[in-house]
Parts: structure tokens; C-alpha cells; sequence
């Protein structure tokens, strides 16, 4: 992956510096316009970071505009969460607008155009209309209804407006080219009838223009200079201009990049959708999905999210990132940020014979080694300590430099020790190490040791839950798996995993929603669930790349 800093302009920031320097513009406004109709996933935070980052790169700025064109699916509490994600990863709009802000208008122009006969009533059904479109090889079908005289189409808009006729009765459309190569030109849809309250238009229109329609036309009203969408809309840029051309309205241009797709996940909203209604997640909010929501509850900071965004870059084919690049870009900036501790997630006890049984000491940590200003920490040395059971192995290979009989150890901050003996019960599970230390080797005392380990003092440590989330699915490329498959096949039963851990006490009482490094673990937050009575901490990331070694080529 390439992580370096410098990098030429991208085709946007060139079409962008030309129109300044031309004087095409004076200023660039740009949008970000979202259906409220669903959460927001890491996709949408590209566009956000792409669209406001443009606007503010060039002195320009960001218009927020809803896309509440269908008020079936869309409901209040995403157009909340949509600006609270907005808002977190650090952007302000200049306008707040709606497309229902311009359906008067809209409604208005969609007039102009039956009075220029490019737009008619049609009573055919979705089918008929669907079958009567054609195919990529065969023109489509004139609808019978086509030909309509103006004085009709117009009386007959109007009593849709009036409510005088059921959904799917009629609908309007553009009236433009039956044989057009682009099937999205062949009269496309301009207005359905839905008898459903809207959450902002309550029950005043029953009538709600499609996509295709409101979206040129809104960029227009707010006079969007540059108009950037993901690379599926590049085949609706035809009809985008087509309707400014005809209404005569300020030509707004879409410009088109591609979208964003990660490994080891899925990003449509309709199979996240499937994944949270089966249970199979636990909310929109579940750190194992790509959402804006999910990715705070994990952990990701808003500032590794922008340098993500930045490094992907903007590109005009589309292609799959590695989700190893979203991990490199949190590990930058919680490197920097995260306060450290230690945290034992699967204890084993280590009884040091030689240290006084009534003793205790403080040793002294650091609290970030990459902040030389943040100072340091105390930790509680005494007799009982717990340490990873993974740092222990009765038959080590060769090379193995952690604790083992007769080997030695030092202690983060701490001691060396030297295993002694191994206590096991009847079945064979070790039940307790014992070692003894070397008092004279205290951390910042020279002496030369292979293996450092990570441990918690017994009589201090307290518990906490602690959930390790990792890749929601086994297979990388998830539009590739084969043919018959459901994607569903391929989630990782590994995904979670919940244990009991054992914490530095100075842990207990860290903020929640603050990261923390786990020492030699990885970077973890505080769940939106802990409380003082019951830690819990989510996984943001481990240390390294645990997964470099087992993924495909």
C-alpha cells in the first residue's frame, strides 16, 4: 500500500483549479446529498471527506442536502444520525436543505415541461412500462399513452397532485427517446403517487418526484458548482444534463469517482440491512460492520478516517481497498493519542517465591512514550501477578523468548523472574507458575534479557469485559465468491470473542470513549454499554497485522 504523504492532484482538484483559473467560477460550492433512509458507512465518509475536503481545499463550501424523495423508506432518526456523522468527523455545512425544501419548484418545472410536450401521462403499469423499455440490444416500446395532448397532461398532473388517483394508477414521465442507447433516457420516470405522510411535508403532497428528476435540478437551485458521485451515476449524467438544458436552469455539472469497496466486508445497504434484521449483527451500531456509528463504537477516531480518505485517493475505476489500509491509518493516529495500560486477557497466576509476602512497591510507566509530555503512571509490584497464558510454554521452539522452565523474563517496568517451578491439577491445566526475581534488575537497572512480558499486579488488577472484534468475513473479495453462494456463508464465526480480563486499577477509572493502547494487545475504547460497575472495552485494532500471514494471496 502506499502510505506516503506526496501526491499529484487527482482529476477533480485539476477540473476544479481549471474552472477558477478560466474565472468559469468565482467560488466552488459543492454537496453532499444523502437519502435519509439508512446509517452511514464508511463509503459515505469517503464522499463526505471528498466533498467538504474540495470545498475547503479551494476556499469554497458544502451544502447538506437530503434526498427525502420517498417518504416510505426515509425517516427523522437517519437524517440525525446522518449529521451527527457528519459533525464527528469534523465538518460544519454552509446550508441545511432538503429536497422536499423544493417540490413546489419542482413540481412547477415538471409543468414547463408538459407545456413543451417533453413530458406526459402515462396509466401503464411499473411491468408494462419495465417490459416496454426494451433491451441493451432491442429498443424499447412507445408507451400507448404517449401522444397525449398537453391540455391533458397537465389536467391529469394536476389531479394527481389532488389525490385523485391510487398509487401505481399513473405516473409521469420524460419524453425524450423509446431507441436512446441509454436505457435511462428512454422516458424515464420523473413522478410516482404515494399516499404516505413524509417527515417533514406531512400529508401535502401525494406525489414525489424520482431521483433522476430532483437531483439536477436541486443542485441547480443551490447553484452546485461541481457535482460529485460515485461511479454508478455516471450513466444518469446524460439525464442529469438533459433536464437542466430543457428547463433552462443554471447548468450545475456531475462529475464521477469511483466508490469506495474494502475487503473482508460488505458496503450495500441492502445486505447490511439483511445482516442487522437476521441478528447476525447487533445493531447499526456493531463494531464489525463498515458503518460511520459502528466505526466510532470501535474506536476509529475521526482523524483516522480523514487519512484514510486521503490515501485512498480518487480514482475513475473502481477497485477494492485493503482493509489493511483503514488499520495502518487508526494505528498512525492512536499511536500518538492512546494513553497506555496493561491488561491481561487470559490470565494465568505467577507467585514470585522470593518478594516478601506483605510487600509493595510502585514502579513507574510512561503514559504515551510518543508524548513526551504526557508523563508517567504508577504501577502497584507485589508477590501475585497474572500474565498472558500465551506467554508461557512448558516446550518452547527454538527462538521462543518468553517465559519458560528454568528461562527468564523481565516484567514491563519491572523485574526480571525466572520460572522455577509449574503447579498443574489432576487433569494437567497449570494452575500457577512460580518463579523468583532478580531484586537487583529493576527496570532502568542494566542487564540483558530476550523477552519482555506484560502483567498485572493480583491483589490491584480488576476485571473487565473486554470483546475482540476482527474481520466480519473469511473471504476478501466479496463480490467474487462463487456463483451461487450467499455471502452469508463466508461470516467469520470468529468475528467476536468475549473474555474476562484483568486490568491495571488506573484503568478502571479511565474515561469512557477515551482510546487506550493495551499494552503489547492493541488500541481499545470503552464501550457505549460500560459503566463504572462493569467495564467493557472494545477492540479498535491490534498492534500489527494479525492477519497478513493467513490472508489469500
Amino acid at each position: 500500500m502506499n502510505i506516503n504523504n506526496e501526491r499529484s492532484l487527482n482529476f477533480l482538484e485539476e477540473i476544479i483549479e481549471a474552472d477558477l483559473a478560466s474565472g468559469k467560477y468565482a467560488s466552488i460550492l459543492t454537496r453532499f446529498p444523502p437519502e435519509p433512509n439508512g446509517y452511514l458507512h464508511i463509503g459515505h465518509a469517503k464522499s463526505i471527506c471528498l466533498n467538504f475536503g474540495l470545498a475547503k481545499k479551494y476556499g469554497g463550501q458544502t451544502n447538506l442536502r437530503f434526498d427525502d424523495t420517498n417518504p416510505v423508506k426515509e425517516e427523522v432518526e437517519y437524517v440525525d444520525s446522518i449529521k451527527a456523522d457528519v459533525r464527528w468527523l469534523g465538518f460544519e455545512w454552509a446550508g441545511e436543505y432538503y429536497a422536499s425544501d423544493y417540490f413546489e419548484q419542482l413540481y412547477e418545472w415538471a409543468h414547463l415541461l408538459i407545456n413543451k410536450d417533453l413530458a406526459y401521462i402515462d396509466d401503464q403499469s411499473q411491468e408494462e412500462i419495465r417490459l416496454g423499455r426494451g433491451t441493451i440490444t432491442r429498443a424499447g416500446t412507445e408507451s400507448p399513452f404517449r401522444n397525449r395532448s398537453v391540455e391533458e397532461n397537465r389536467l391529469l398532473f394536476t389531479q394527481m397532485r389532488d389525490g385523485k388517483f391510487n398509487e401505481g394508477e399513473k405516473v409521469l414521465r420524460a419524453k425524450i427517446n423509446m431507441a436512446h442507447p441509454n436505457m435511462l433516457m428512454r422516458d424515464p420516470i420523473l413522478y410516482r403517487i404515494i399516499h404516505a405522510s413524509h417527515h417533514r411535508t406531512g400529508d401535502r403532497w401525494c406525489i414525489y418526484p424520482m431521483y433522476d428528476y430532483a437531483h439536477g435540478q436541486s443542485d441547480s437551485i443551490e447553484r452546485i458548482t461541481h457535482s460529485i458521485c460515485t461511479l454508478e451515476f455516471d450513466v444518469h449524467r446524460p439525464l442529469y444534463d438533459w433536464f437542466i438544458e430543457k428547463l433552462e436552469i443554471f447548468p450545475s455539472h456531475q462529475y464521477e469517482f469511483a466508490r469506495l469497496n474494502l475487503t473482508y466486508t460488505v458496503m450495500s445497504k441492502r445486505k447490511l440491512l439483511e445482516l442487522v434484521k437476521a441478528g447476525f449483527v447487533s445493531g447499526w451500531d456493531d463494531p464489525r460492520i463498515p458503518t460511520i456509528c459502528g466505526l466510532r463504537r470501535r474506536g476509529y477516531t475521526p482523524e483516522s478516517i480523514r487519512l484514510f480518505a486521503d490515501k485512498v485517493g480518487v480514482a475513475k475505476r473502481d477497485n477494492v481497498i485493503d482493509l489493511g489500509l483503514l488499520e495502518w491509518c487508526v494505528r498512525e493516529d492512536l499511536n500518538k493519542r492512546a494513553t497506555r495500560f496493561m491488561a491481561v486477557l487470559n490470565p494465568i497466576k505467577v507467585v514470585i517465591t522470593n518478594y516478601p509476602k506483605d510487600k509493595e512497591e510502585l514502579l513507574e510507566a510512561p503514559v504515551n512514550p510518543e508524548d513526551s509530555t504526557a508523563g508517567s503512571r504508577k504501577l502497584t509490584f507485589c508477590r501475585e501477578i497474572y500474565i498472558e497464558r500465551e506467554d508461557f510454554l512448558e516446550n518452547p521452539p527454538k527462538k521462543y523468548f518468553r517465559l519458560c522452565p528454568g528461562g527468564e523474563v523481565r516484567l514491563k517496568y519491572g523485574y526480571i523472574i525466572k520460572c522455577e517451578e509449574v503447579i498443574k491439577d489432576d487433569s494437567g491445566e497449570i494452575l500457577e507458575i512460580r518463579c523468583s526475581y532478580d531484586p537487583d534488575s529493576r527496570s532502568g537497572v542494566w542487564r540483558s534479557v530476550k523477552g519482555t512480558i506484560h502483567w498485572v499486579a493480583a491483589a490491584h488488577a480488576q476485571q473487565a469485559e473486554v470483546r475482540l472484534f476482527d474481520r466480519l468475513f473469511t473471504e476478501a473479495y466479496m463480490d467474487n465468491i462463487p456463483e451461487g453462494s450467499d455471502y452469508r456463508d463466508f461470516l467469520n464465526p470468529d468475528s467476536l470473542k468475549t473474555v474476562t480480563a484483568f486490568i491495571e486499577p488506573a484503568l478502571a477509572d479511565e474515561p469512557a470513549r477515551f482510546p487506550v493502547q493495551f499494552e503489547r494487545l492493541g488500541y481499545f475504547i470503552a464501550d457505549s454499554q460500560d459503566a463504572p460497575d462493569k467495564r467493557v472495552f472494545n477492540r479498535t485494532v491490534t498492534l500489527k497485522d494479525t492477519w497478513a500471514k493467513t490472508a489469500k494471496p
